[in-house]
């Protein structure tokens, strides 16, 4: 628990500081503030930056989300989304220890506990705003938890609600039932295996559903928007698996070498993370297929728990190398965290200016603040997380029906004159005028 809260700290102070030098990354966090936002107050969760009124299960299916909108709804802030998710993310290092302390003892739990904390896809997610699959990562982790403990019940108990976080995640779910149903059969338990494999068939079916039907029913093009990425376009998905290869092989290197000494290759365990690459690998969006961003992140609760799970398996084999190298892989996988997070997000903990706002963000709030409370506003990245919890806002070039009654822009290599006429561009019928501009910032409104 210790561990949890020690990364807790770490994993808030990285996003909140960010936030606080106005350093957002996507429009990620604005449009899932506006989609709690809509909870906390009753609504039907939309959000403006993805379309006026745009329906959000239209889009992704992710009810789980409006777990956080009694917490925002007391503190109406994105920097709630940021605490919750540092949170939840926190939360999974404490199955993780748990259970490879289970299976190989307490030091050699807590160094898998370190290394899982510090894992580069754990720090890449909270390094990207807010997603929806914080809360997809401890779920993962307590249910292979159980699955090591051999807790049939419990682990497809913690496996079901995947099925709210995310569609894709229902394969997800789909494998670890399968990989319940291996292992419950492998110690004689004919009932639970059974269990698990009509669970492991329900997830299937389910997934399929909400792409095919639930959410097609709620977007407003009555399609799932994300075929046109899974290798529709441009060849079928076994020309897509093939393109990008290089990259591909670099991210499968990066989730088993350095994480787990590719030891985990000997644990069922891994079969859970074939589904995410599965989607990853055979889609033509190249921002899939590497190591940035958020999607590697349910990836590492498997492989951490598969290595726990091939060291308990390995430390009595019949051959010397292969034991001695079980006895100095915790070591190792820790060794190995400790040295790539020099160039991760946590390296920044260790330089001043992450602490402090600086004149670019003070000066964005400044500019920030004529905006008015409750007025319609267009907004590119760095404005918007700054501004969701007080506006209507859409994105750049959108609006409801009409020009939105302000622009909220940020490119430091811009001029007040150039970006009037972008707006121009994007608005033909509007006139607008500069308000306020700074260090990048530029607020105009319409005359």
């Amino acid at each position: 628990m210790l561990l949890a809260l020690g990364f807790f700290a770490v994993y808030a102070t990285l996003s909140v500081t960010r936030y606080r030098r106005f350093e957002t990354r996507s429009w990620d966090l604005g449009i899932f503030e506006q989609v709690i936002r809509s909870y906390a107050h009753l609504d039907a969760p939309v959000s403006d930056l993805k379309g006026a009124g745009f329906p959000i299960l239209g889009d992704h299916f992710s009810p789980v989300t409006a777990l956080i909108a009694p917490f925002y709804r007391v503190f109406p802030t994105p920097v709630t989304l940021l605490v919750a998710q540092a949170a939840l993310f926190a939360l999974s290092v404490v199955p993780v220890t748990r259970a490879a302390a289970f299976l190989l003892g307490r030091a050699r739990g807590a160094a898998l506990g370190v290394a899982y904390g510090l894992s580069w896809g754990v720090q890449r997610a909270v390094d990207f705003d807010f997603h929806e699959i914080c809360f997809a990562v401890p779920l993962i982790a307590f249910a292979l938890e159980a699955v090591l403990r051999e807790r049939w019940r419990a682990a497809l108990c913690w496996t079901l609600p995947l099925l709210l976080v995310k569609e894709d995640l229902g394969m997800t779910a789909a494998a670890i039932a399968a990989v319940v149903a291996l292992r419950a059969r492998g110690r004689g338990d004919r009932r639970a295996a059974t269990a698990a494999l009509a669970v492991a068939a329900c997830c299937v079916l389910a997934c399929a559903l909400i792409i095919t039907v639930v959410i097609p029913a709620f977007n407003t093009g009555g399609a799932y928007d994300y075929w046109t990425k899974l290798g529709e376009d441009g060849g079928g998905p076994l020309d897509q698996l093939l393109t990008g290869g290089e990259e591909k092989f670099r991210t499968l290197l990066w989730v088993l070498v350095p994480t787990t000494g590719l030891l985990a290759l000997r644990s069922p365990l891994l079969l859970v993370a074939l589904p995410t690459l599965g989607w990853r690998f055979v889609s033509q969006e190249p921002h899939y297929w590497g190591t940035d961003w958020h999607y590697s992140a349910v990836l590492m609760p498997a492989v951490v728990l598969a290595l726990a799970d091939a060291l308990h398996r390995s430390r009595a084999s019949a051959r010397p190398w292969l034991r001695s190298y079980v006895h100095h892989l915790p070591a190792a996988v820790v060794a190995a965290a400790l040295a790539l997070s020099t160039a991760l997000p946590v390296a920044a903990l260790t330089r001043a200016d992450t602490y402090r706002a600086g004149p670019v963000a003070e000066a964005g709030a400044r500019v920030l603040a004529v905006v008015p409370d409750g007025a319609e506003v267009a907004a590119n990245v760095r404005p918007i997380a700054h501004l969701t919890g007080r506006c209507r806002v859409f994105w750049i070039g959108q609006g409801d029906g009409g020009p939105p009654e302000y622009l909220a822009y940020y490119d430091a290599g811009r001029s007040a004159a150039s970006v009037v006429a972008y707006a121009q561009q994007l608005y033909p019928r509007a006139r607008y005028a500069v308000l306020a501009e700074e260090a990048g910032f530029f607020v105009l409104r319409t005359r």
